[in-house]
């Protein structure tokens, strides 16, 4: 009962918060969001002490559900070892925690966090893994599939979908998403929760406090037959059938060795036998690593708070993205510096985006974290979509009147790239189109009345939309982009 139970929760929670990632439209966040910001990392980050707390007291009390039925990473594994079951069962054995390897994950990872190294954060973190997988590698295929429907919705005079367009954001991102879908993949297949238990920093974190669980699965000796049913069958590879104990910082309490028990030797209840607890009081790693557990709750909490139109038949050249001094961050990112220390690159915001504008950067240091660029749309002052669903704080929830306000850059006008000047046309493009009326025309040579007019960017009316790079019809570089600000500011 209780392994279907967990089930079926693990099933709703992966996908909910797969669909999160599916949705291109953003209508799902109204009723769903809530299950990204019950994430561990992303609550850890926002400082939503409750939900943190939350999930604590849910481990003290119950063991590592957060990891079997919450974590989408976690359940998605599952679901590839049940496979795996398949094609072999009875397929795992009992093997000894590693825990230099763990607690060096997490070390390095506390490091990378409160130091600000970003891209480690991001590539570590279970549920932003899962994120880019879904974002990267599946909704591909769902808008795919999607465009399908449009396309004999259309011929039945139907508006129920529309076409959406299937792009790949980033290289970069797609191929760590691809490298760790096979990676997790292969370990799943053959080890069940090896990643969990070796590499996922969240894990290691939960697995020292799963030690003092107050329910957990429990061998009674007197039942017991020594049949080695259980240890063939854990996927966390933490049951020692042969000494009737269980490895609890590496039991995800998936419920599947109360199953597989035939004389019901095993059960989830409170009880701590002698043997037990002297195991326990003698477990050096505990002990030495109590400390971690504290500096990666105050540690990190502590960082965060510091923290195409053409004329004719004629082909039209894609644009290319500027060299920006300062990369441009979302309206509510507040600053480069905020987004960098708090965001863990789920891509949320991303698959959101109605606009196209959000993509993930190929920067080392800022290694698929979200960043602006308007070659195909720019950021329309009543969108606000990516400060919606961002579950770490990184881009914090803004209103449309504060978002128009919100000088997240300032336009830079190249004349030499102006099609008045290299094409000796009218064209007022981008003053037609500024939403703040930032941009003015006025003559090239003040002295000629024939000259043509060229942009001249008022930069403290600018607020960094990108309408005007977006719709400049040079090519392939604009005649007028935008520079990001290291620190938003209020106009």
């Amino acid at each position: 009962m209780l392994r279907k139970l967990r089930i079926g929760l693990a099933a709703i929670f992966y996908a909910a918060i797969t669909l999160l990632f599916l949705d291109f439209t953003g209508t799902t966040h109204k009723f769903l969001g809530w299950m990204a910001k019950i994430q561990f990392l992303p609550a850890l980050l926002a400082t939503n002490v409750a939900i943190v707390i939350a999930l604590i007291l849910l481990t003290l009390l119950l063991g590592r559900v957060y990891c079997s039925i919450i974590c989408p990473l976690g359940v998605m594994q599952d679901i590839i070892a049940f496979f795996g079951r398949k094609s072999r069962k009875n397929r795992y054995s009992y093997s000894p925690a590693k825990n230099i390897l763990r607690y060096t994950v997490l070390v390095l990872f506390i490091v990378a966090m409160v130091a600000g190294v970003g891209s480690a954060v991001a590539l570590l973190a279970p549920y932003s893994a899962y994120g880019r997988i879904a974002q990267n590698l599946l909704s591909p295929l769902w808008i795919a599939g999607n465009n399908v429907l449009a396309y004999f919705a259309e011929r039945a005079d139907s508006y129920a979908f529309y076409t959406a367009p299937v792009w790949i954001r980033s290289i970069a991102t797609f191929s760590v998403a691809a490298a760790t879908l096979v990676i997790i993949a292969i370990l799943s297949w053959r080890g069940g929760r090896t990643y969990c238990n070796t590499i996922c920093p969240v894990g290691t974190f939960l697995g020292i406090l799963s030690r003092f669980s107050l329910l957990r699965p429990t061998i009674d000796t007197a039942k017991c037959n020594s049949c080695g049913l259980c240890s063939r069958n854990c996927k966390a590879s933490c049951i020692d059938g042969k000494s009737h104990t269980i490895d609890y910082s590496r039991c995800v309490a998936c419920m599947d060795c109360l199953e597989n028990c035939k004389k019901g030797a095993i059960s989830y209840t409170y009880k701590r036998t002698k043997a037990t607890a002297e195991a326990e009081g003698c477990d050096a790693s505990r002990r030495s690593f109590l400390s971690v557990a504290t500096l990666f709750a105050a540690g990190t909490i502590a960082k965060a708070e510091e923290k195409k139109i053409n004329a004719g038949l004629a082909i039209i050249e894609d644009k290319k993205a500027p060299v920006r001094e300062t990369r441009i961050v979302p309206p509510g990112a507040q600053s480069v510096r905020n987004l960098a220390n708090r965001c863990t690159a789920c891509q949320l915001c991303v698959s959101v985006c109605p606009n196209e504008v959000l993509r993930p950067s190929s920067n080392l240091a800022t290694l698929m974290q979200p960043e602006m660029s308007y070659e195909r749309g720019y950021c329309r002052p009543e969108c606000t979509k990516c400060s919606e669903v961002c579950p770490t704080g990184a881009i914090r929830l803004i209103t449309k009147e504060d978002k128009s306000a919100t000088q997240i850059g300032h336009a830079v006008v190249i004349r030499e790239n102006c099609i008045t000047q290299t094409d000796n046309v009218s064209c007022d493009n981008c003053a037609r189109h500024c939403p703040v009326g930032a941009i003015t025309m006025t003559r090239s040579n003040p002295n000629d009345k024939a000259s043509r007019k060229v942009p001249v960017v008022n930069t403290e009316r600018c607020i960094g939309c990108g309408a005007c790079e977006n719709l400049c019809p040079a090519r392939p570089l604009s005649a007028i982009y935008v520079e990001g600000h290291v620190t938003h500011r209020t106009i």
